[in-house]
C-alpha cells in the first residue's frame, strides 16, 4: 500500500475513532508526527455537523436539543462520504445487500440517514445494530451521578411496560383497568402526602403527568385561574399577577411564569443559604400573588425549603395567599426518611403538590403526579369533560394521548415495594450519601448539601477556596468524565458571588461499592490535577470540549434562539442542575 493511502487510511480511522473513543491528545500528537500528517491530504466541507480530526480550530459536530433547526441543502452532504470516494475499494452490490454478517453489508459502508428519509428499506438487523451503535457514544445512565431519573428497574416490571406499550392511556373505554390503576396511584400519592379525605365532594384530587414539569404548568394555571376569578368577584384588576419562588428553582417555572404571563418575584440565594428565607419570602407577597412556590429539594443542593415557617408567617399576617410544594424529587423521599417533617397537606395553606414517578418514585421516565387539597383549588373552567371513543372523561393536561406504560410501573412499585420497601431504599441512599459526604470532608472539600435525611440523598460540594488549588470544580468533572463519571459542575443560582460546585445523586442503584470506586477516582483526578499546570489544564479541557463526543456540550446552532437574556441564565450565567 502506497504512502499517500495509509495517510487518507489513517485520517479516515482517525475520524471513526473520534466517535467511538476519544483520541487523548498525545497519542494524537505522536501519529501526527510519525505520519508527517498534513491537514489538507483529506479537505472535509466546513459545515455544520462535519466530522474533522484536525487539532486546530475545526469544531465538533454540532448537536440540537429540544429545539432543531432544520439544516439547509448545503448543510446537510455527508462529509464522510465524500471522503470515502477517494477510496478504490468496491462496496458490496445491491444484489449482495445483507448475506453476510451487518458490518460485511453495504450498509456498514454508507453514512446514516440524517435528514432526509431514505427511498429503500434497510434490513432490521442493520437498523437495530446501526442504531445501537450510535447510541453506544451515549453515557452510561449507571455512571451518570448527574441526573435523578430512575435507572434501575425490575425485570417484572420491565416486563409489564412491555406488554402495555400499544394502550392509549386516555383511552379510558377500552382500556378501563389503566384508568383505574392510575386512580389507585393518584389515592396512594395523596394519602402519603396527608391529602384530607373528606366528604366526596370535598376529597383531594390529583392526575399523573408526563413528569413535574407538565404537573407545574398545571398547578400554576390552576393557581393564576382562581386568583383571577377572586380579583373579577373583588371588582379588582386582574392585571399583572406574579409568583414568589427561589431563584434556584428549576427551568420549568420560568417557562410556567412566561407562557402564562405571570410575573416571577425571587427570592435569591446567598453565598452561606441556598435556599428561601421565609420572612423575604412573605415580604414579597402583595395583592396579585397566585401564590408561593416552596420546593421539597433543590436541585443544586437537596436541601428542604421551610414550608411551615412559610404556612405560619402567611396564617400569622392574615395573608390570603396560597402555597404550592414543588416535591418533584422530595416526595418519595421525605414520607419515609423524615416522616415528622410537615411540609405537605397538614399545613393548611398548602393546596397543591407535585412529584416525579420516574425520580424517587422509582420507574423509568416520564411520569409525574399532582394533587390538589380539594376542588376548589381546581377551578372548574379548566376541566374538560369530553366524550372520547366512547367514554365520558374528565380532563385537565396539557397532553392527551400517552401511553400507559409508566403509570402502569407506578402501580408496581408502590405495591410490591410498599412502605417498608420505599422506606429502606430511601434510608439506605441517605446512608450512602452521608458516607460520601463524610469521606469528601475528609479529602478537603467543602459540603454544602445536608445529612441525615434533613434534604434529598445527594452530596453538593465545592473545593475549599483556601486550598489554593490551581483548578476549579469544572476541571475536576472533565476528569472525571474520562473515567466515565458523569458527576455535573455548576455555577451556583444568582447572587451567589459565582459560587462553584459538583453535586453527586445518590440514586437506588448507586450501592456503598460504586460509592468507593468513585471516591478512588475523584482521588486519582485530584492528584493529576495537582501535577498539571494551570495553562495545560487549560488547554486540555478546551481539547476535549472540541474533540470528544462524550464530553463536548450540546452546541446551540439556532441564530434566531441564541443569546436570550429573558432567563435567569441569560441574564445572570446561572447554569440549570439536571433533574
Amino acid at each position: 500500500m502506497s504512502r499517500e493511502h495509509c495517510r487518507e487510511e489513517v485520517l479516515i480511522a482517525g475520524c471513526y475513532c473520534r466517535f467511538i473513543q476519544p483520541i487523548r491528545e498525545l497519542d494524537f500528537i505522536h501519529t501526527v508526527n510519525e505520519l508527517s500528517f498534513s491537514a489538507k491530504i483529506l479537505e472535509l466541507p466546513k459545515t455544520a455537523g462535519a466530522c474533522i480530526p484536525g487539532r486546530g480550530a475545526e469544531k465538533a459536530p454540532a448537536i440540537m436539543v429540544h429545539l432543531s433547526q432544520i439544516p439547509s441543502e448545503q448543510n446537510v452532504t455527508a462529509p464522510l462520504v465524500e471522503g470515502l470516494k477517494k477510496l478504490t475499494m468496491a462496496a458490496s452490490s445491491e444484489e449482495d445487500a445483507f448475506t453476510t454478517s451487518v458490518y460485511g453489508s453495504k450498509f456498514a459502508a454508507q453514512d446514516l440517514p440524517r435528514h432526509e428519509m431514505p427511498e429503500g428499506e434497510m434490513p432490521k438487523e442493520v437498523a437495530y445494530r446501526m442504531i445501537k451503535d450510535d447510541l453506544s457514544l451515549d453515557g452510561n445512565p449507571m455512571l451518570n451521578l448527574a441526573s435523578f431519573v430512575t435507572t434501575y428497574m425490575e425485570k417484572e416490571v420491565e416486563d409489564l411496560m412491555t406488554e402495555s406499550f400499544s394502550k392509549n392511556f386516555i383511552d379510558y373505554e377500552e382500556y378501563p383497568q389503566s384508568a383505574d390503576i392510575q386512580n389507585r396511584c393518584v389515592s396512594m400519592i395523596g394519602r402519603l402526602f396527608n391529602a384530607p379525605t373528606n366528604a366526596e365532594g370535598d376529597a383531594a384530587v390529583g392526575t399523573s403527568t408526563v413528569g413535574s414539569s407538565e404537573a407545574i404548568m398545571l398547578a400554576v394555571l390552576a393557581m393564576k385561574k382562581r386568583w383571577k376569578n377572586a380579583r373579577i368577584a373583588a371588582g379588582k384588576s386582574t392585571n399583572n399577577p406574579n409568583i414568589v419562588m427561589s431563584s434556584a428553582v428549576q427551568v420549568c417555572w420560568e417557562k410556567a411564569a412566561r407562557y402564562f404571563e405571570v410575573e416571577e418575584k425571587y427570592v435569591y440565594c446567598t453565598p452561606d443559604r441556598y435556599v428561601i428565607d421565609p420572612e423575604e419570602t412573605v415580604n414579597l407577597v402583595d395583592e396579585n400573588t397566585i401564590g408561593i412556590c416552596v420546593i421539597l429539594g433543590t436541585t443544586y443542593t437537596g436541601e428542604y425549603e421551610d414550608a411551615k415557617a412559610v404556612n405560619d408567617l402567611l396564617i400569622k399576617k392574615n395573608i390570603d395567599t396560597v402555597i404550592h410544594i414543588d416535591a418533584a424529587s422530595g416526595g418519595f423521599v421525605a414520607p419515609f426518611v423524615c416522616p415528622e417533617l410537615e411540609w405537605d397537606f397538614r399545613l393548611e395553606k398548602v393546596v397543591s403538590i407535585n412529584t416525579s414517578g420516574h425520580k424517587y418514585g422509582l420507574v423509568y421516565p416520564g411520569v409525574g403526579w399532582i394533587v390538589w387539597r380539594a376542588p376548589e383549588y381546581l377551578p372548574k373552567e379548566l376541566v374538560f369533560n369530553i366524550n372520547y371513543l366512547g367514554a365520558d372523561q374528565a380532563s385537565f393536561t396539557l397532553n392527551f394521548s400517552k401511553g400507559a406504560s409508566q403509570v402502569i410501573a407506578q402501580y408496581y412499585q408502590l405495591i410490591r415495594l410498599g412502605k417498608k420497601g420505599y422506606r429502606s431504599i430511601m434510608n439506605n441512599l441517605t446512608r450512602t450519601a452521608d458516607y460520601l459526604s463524610d469521606s469528601l470532608q475528609q479529602l478537603g472539600f467543602i459540603i454544602m448539601s445536608q445529612k441525615n435525611g434533613r434534604g434529598l440523598p445527594l452530596v453538593a460540594f465545592r473545593i475549599d477556596p483556601e486550598s489554593d488549588k490551581h483548578y476549579d470544580e469544572f476541571a475536576i468533572a472533565h476528569q472525571l468524565r474520562q473515567r466515565g463519571w458523569v458527576v455535573p459542575a455548576y455555577t451556583m443560582a444568582p447572587k451567589t458571588e459565582n459560587l462553584k460546585m459538583l453535586r453527586v445523586v445518590v440514586r437506588e442503584d448507586f450501592s456503598k461499592s460504586r460509592c468507593d470506586q468513585l471516591l478512588n477516582d475523584i482521588k486519582l483526578c485530584c492528584s493529576v490535577l495537582n501535577e498539571m499546570d494551570k495553562e495545560t489544564i487549560k488547554k486540555n479541557q478546551e481539547y476535549i470540549k472540541m474533540h470528544s463526543t462524550h464530553v463536548g456540550k450540546s452546541k446551540h446552532n439556532h441564530p434566531h434562539y441564541k443569546n436570550e437574556k429573558h432567563s435567569l441564565q441569560g441574564k445572570t450565567g446561572k447554569t440549570h442542575a439536571i433533574c
